[in-house]
C-alpha cells in the first residue's frame, strides 16, 4: 500500500458525511452535532479547528477524522515531544492537542485536564518484498532479534529526543534484552544513529528503498497494508498488566532533563480553546470507529479522563465506551450543507 507524501501545505476539500454512524462494521463514524451547525453557520462561514497532533496520529487524522466532521480542521503533525515543545515555548497556539504519551501533559504542557482515548503496541513493520524483510518474516515473533542483531536488516526508528516512539523503540528493546535469555544488550547491538527517521516519515521509507524494517506503532503498519511481527505483551508496551512491575523499570531522560517512565502507551488530548467548532471535533477524535480502522487500540474505559474536565466536554462526548445510541446525537445535516477540509502541515 501506498502512503501519498504532503510537502508544504497541501488543501483537500470534499463534501461531508452527513448520515451518522455506518452499520456492518463499515468504520463510519457520526458526522454531525449541534455544535458543529451553530460553528459552521457563524458568519456564513466554517470555524476552522486548529489540532496539533502526534506523528503516528496524521495518517488516521486525514483518513479517518476529516470525512468525519462537518468543520474544517488544520492538522500539523510532529513527534509528541517536539509538540510539547513547541506549545511550551509559544511556538503554537492550537485549539486541540493530541500527545502519544501522556506524561508529557504532566510536564511541560500541564493543561488543567485532558482525555485519554486510546493506545498503540510497539511492532517490527517490515517489508516483505526485500531481503532483509524476508529474514525478519523467517524469524518469527520469537527469533526476530537476531537478523537485527547480524546487521542483515536495514532498520528504521523514530529519534527519543523528539517522540514517544523513539523513547519506547529503547524501552522495548531492553525489556527484550532481559525477556529472551539470548539477547543481551539489544540497545547496543541493534540501534545505530543513521536508523532514525522523522516520525511522519517513517514507513514511507519503505517505499523509497531505504529500509527493510522499522520499530514502529501496530497502527502505522496497519493503516498503509504493511506486514510486522506482533511483540510479546512483556515486550510491546500494550497491556496494563505488566504496567507496575516490569514496564516502569525502564526510563529515558530528555534532553529537558524530564525522565519518562515505562509504561503502557496511552495517547491523550485535550481542547485548549473551548468552542463549539473544537467540541464538535473532539467528540469524533477521541471516541471515533476510525482509531479502530486504523490499528490503535481500543478499551472499555476510554475515554477516560484527567483534571478538572469542563462539563460541556463531558456532555459532548458522553460516558466511557458510550456506543451511538447512548449519545445525544440531532437530526443529520442535509447533504452539501456543509463543505470538509483539512491542511496537513510537516
Amino acid at each position: 500500500m501506498t502512503r501519498r507524501n504532503f510537502l508544504g501545505a497541501v488543501g483537500l476539500a470534499g463534501v461531508a458525511g452527513c448520515t451518522g454512524r455506518s452499520g456492518g462494521g463499515g468504520g463510519g463514524v457520526p458526522s454531525t452535532s449541534a455544535a458543529t451547525a451553530r460553528a459552521s453557520k457563524s458568519s456564513g462561514q466554517s470555524t476552522t479547528v486548529a489540532i496539533l497532533a502526534a506523528g503516528s496520529l496524521q495518517h488516521a487524522l486525514q483518513h479517518g477524522l476529516q470525512p468525519a466532521v462537518d468543520v474544517p480542521i488544520e492538522v500539523e503533525a510532529h513527534g509528541s515531544a517536539a509538540v510539547a515543545r513547541m506549545i511550551a515555548e509559544g511556538q503554537r497556539d492550537p485549539d486541540i492537542v493530541t500527545v502519544a504519551d501522556t506524561a508529557l501533559f504532566d510536564e511541560p504542557l500541564s493543561p488543567p485536564w485532558h482525555s485519554v482515548f486510546t493506545s498503540n503496541a510497539v511492532v517490527i513493520a517490515y517489508n516483505p518484498d526485500t531481503e532483509g524483510g524476508t529474514r525478519l518474516a523467517e524469524a518469527g515473533t520469537e527469533r526476530w532479534y537476531e537478523p537485527l542483531v547480524e546487521g542483515d536488516v536495514r532498520l528504521g526508528r523514530t529519534d527519543p529526543d523528539q517522540d514517544p516512539l523513539g523513547y519506547r523503540t529503547l524501552f522495548a528493546l531492553e525489556l527484550a534484552s532481559r525477556y529472551y535469555d539470548d539477547a543481551s544488550n539489544l540497545t547496543e547491538t541493534v540501534l545505530r544513529r543513521e536508523q532514525i527517521y522523522p516520525e511522519t516519515g517513517l514507513i514511507s521509507q519503505f517505499e523509497t528503498g531505504s529500509i527493510d524494517a522499522a520499530i514502529a506503532y501496530r497502527n502505522m503498519a496497519v493503516e498503509r497494508g504493511y506486514e510486522y511481527i506482533a511483540l510479546p505483551g512483556q515486550i510491546d508496551l500494550s497491556s496494563p498488566a505488566y504496567a507496575e512491575e516490569w514496564y516502569s523499570t525502564v526510563s529515558y531522560t530528555l534532553p529537558t532533563g524530564q525522565e519518562i517512565e515505562g509504561g503502557v502507551i496511552s495517547y491523550g488530548s485535550t481542547i485548549r480553546k473551548l468552542s463549539d467548532a473544537a467540541l464538535a471535533v473532539f467528540d469524533v477524535h477521541t471516541t471515533g470507529d476510525y482509531l479502530a480502522d486504523a490499528g490503535f487500540l481500543l478499551r472499555d474505559s476510554f475515554p477516560r479522563y484527567e483534571g478538572d474536565v469542563p462539563a460541556a466536554v463531558r456532555e459532548a462526548v458522553g460516558p466511557p465506551g458510550a456506543g451511538e445510541s447512548d449519545r445525544r446525537r440531532p437530526p443529520a445535516v442535509a447533504l452539501g450543507e456543509m463543505v470538509s477540509d483539512i491542511t496537513v502541515l510537516i
